[in-house]
């Protein structure tokens, strides 16, 4: 019987990917078969995310590739793109994970600058992958596209509304982009609420078991829960999904939380 859910020969480019999700995603679609490029603004830490993601999978080094660069600057998204497909040949599965937040508060008083970089790089930088990668190989021998987007996209937030609105715009993204480029290529997203990593510990490290109390599941998410549901995405076993945004939130949203 076919396994479905193999990534076996295909190639993937995960932005962000040095650490947190986006490194959980790498590994994951490693496991499952894929080559895998990775993406991250700090080049000593990205090297050594590469040379751990294969001895962790056990794979030859060959099959992680490292392209440091900012997600916001378009000569590193199209040189991402370009090393991707001479390293293996191909850009089946591209994940857009690249995101930051640098404004919290009241929107009111938020710096217009801190709000057009987050807009910048979660939004602009990735569309700006799916066309690098769209005109590179997606159009014209089909592949998946995964945009990890988050419950605060979803849901007012309080405190990081421009963060929640660019998820908003990231999710409307993703529903756009499915209707023009089906039926070759897939598009979805994802919406985690709080996953257990670095750039999300301001909104739990105060009172880890007081948060994850208010969830449905008792617990907070880790990066292989948002992992394994792109890896299903992008596989063939989810060949009829597409513009679809899959919420992993522990059951935040259906107990009235907003994050």
């Amino acid at each position: 019987m076919t396994d479905l859910t193999s990534l076996s020969g295909r190639a993937a480019l995960v932005t962000g990917a040095s650490r947190g999700i986006g490194y959980g995603i790498a590994a994951c679609l490693l496991g499952r078969g894929a080559s895998v490029t990775i993406t991250g603004r700090k080049e000593p830490e990205l090297a050594a995310a590469a040379e751990a993601l294969a001895a962790d999978a056990g794979v030859d080094a060959g099959r992680v590739l490292a392209v440091p660069g900012n997600a916001g600057d378009a000569d590193h998204r199209a040189d991402a793109v370009e090393q991707t497909v001479a390293r293996f040949g191909s850009l089946d599965v591209l994940v857009n994970n690249a995101g930051i937040n640098p404004q919290y508060g009241p929107l009111v008083d938020a710096d217009l600058g801190a709000v057009s970089k987050i807009f910048e790089v979660n939004v602009v930088a990735a569309l700006g992958f799916v066309q690098q990668a769209h005109r590179a190989w997606l159009g014209a021998h089909g592949g998946s596209i995964v945009n990890v987007a988050s419950v605060g996209g979803l849901r007012p937030t309080g405190v990081i509304g421009a963060y929640g609105a660019s998820k908003a715009a990231l999710i409307k993204l993703t529903e756009e982009l499915a209707g023009q480029l089906g039926p070759g290529v897939r598009v979805n997203a994802v919406a985690p609420a709080v996953v257990k990593t670095r750039f999300a510990e301001a909104l739990y490290a105060h009172d880890e078991d007081g948060v994850a109390a208010g969830y449905p599941l008792k617990r907070l998410g880790v990066p292989q829960d948002v992992a394994e549901a792109v890896a299903f995405l992008v596989s063939d076993a989810a060949s009829w999904i597409t513009g679809e945004t899959l919420r992993i939130d522990g059951g935040s949203l259906v107990a009235g939380r907003h994050g």
